[in-house]
């Protein structure tokens, strides 16, 4: 119980922190508005750290079920606890949207911008386009999974600073190939607030995408799957 527990409060934290600073900079009236890119980048790399921080000396702070399943499909995890950290996942989620919501509810009052407003719970493409959304979403993830396990690989001897790196991991991936699609690279990140969207009492808002996402929901397991199993067939080669 402990784990899931450490998973739910670990997602909760990064969906907060992240989700916090995109609302600090899109809606109305907040001291942030208009920080721009590199602000919501950065504010979620520092989120995933402190997650990780917090979190990871129980269940190992996967805060993300392509985390979770990329891992079990390479046998450094159970996958009997697969269910369990998932769902724990997509519930932090969505109690991270509804802190963020509650925190600027005033400005979600004074926003009228409906896109903004989603933007702020779940991600959505630049330019729409189904397999080529899949490909950024499944190459961003990929190289999560790399950048984590070869961050936490015991030949690096990283030790307390693997959460830093981890955090600087997803500020690159954001800044880099994060335009196209937001960077969702985290099922539990996109699945959860946007059914928090759905059902939050929003003035104004539009409806929460959901032709869109299965996207960020489908791509980052694949993408998962494939960064580790491309590790792990590197490690055997180096090793």
């Amino acid at each position: 119980m402990g784990i899931y527990l450490a998973e739910f409060i670990g997602t909760m934290i990064l969906i907060l922190l992240g989700n916090g600073v995109v609302a600090n900079i899109v809606l109305s009236k907040s001291k942030g508005n208009g920080g721009g890119w590199i602000a919501i980048t950065a504010g979620w790399g520092f989120g995933v750290t402190v997650a990780v921080y917090v979190t990871g000396w129980v269940s190992g702070a996967h805060i993300n079920p392509a985390v979770t399943v990329a891992l079990a499909s390479i046998g450094v995890f159970d996958w009997s606890l697969v269910p369990g950290y998932v769902v724990s996942q997509v519930a932090g989620g969505f109690a991270g949207a509804v802190l963020v919501y509650l925190s600027y509810k005033q400005h979600y009052d004074e926003t009228d911008d409906a896109d903004g407003i989603l933007a702020t719970f779940s991600t959505g493409p630049a330019i729409s386009g189904s397999k080529w959304n899949i490909v950024t979403e499944t190459i961003g993830t990929a190289v999560l999974v790399i950048g984590i396990m070869g961050i936490t690989n015991s030949n690096n001897n990283v030790g307390p600073m693997a959460a830093l790196l981890v955090g600087v991991l997803v500020w690159s991936i954001g800044l880099s190939i994060g335009g196209p699609t937001g960077y969702a690279i985290n099922p539990a990140r996109d699945l959860g607030p946007r059914i928090a969207h759905t059902l939050l009492p929003i003035e104004g808002k539009r409806d929460s995408d959901w032709a869109y996402a299965w996207i960020p929901v489908v791509a980052p397991l694949v993408g998962g799957v494939l960064g580790a199993q491309i590790f792990s067939a590197c490690l055997l080669i180096w090793n």
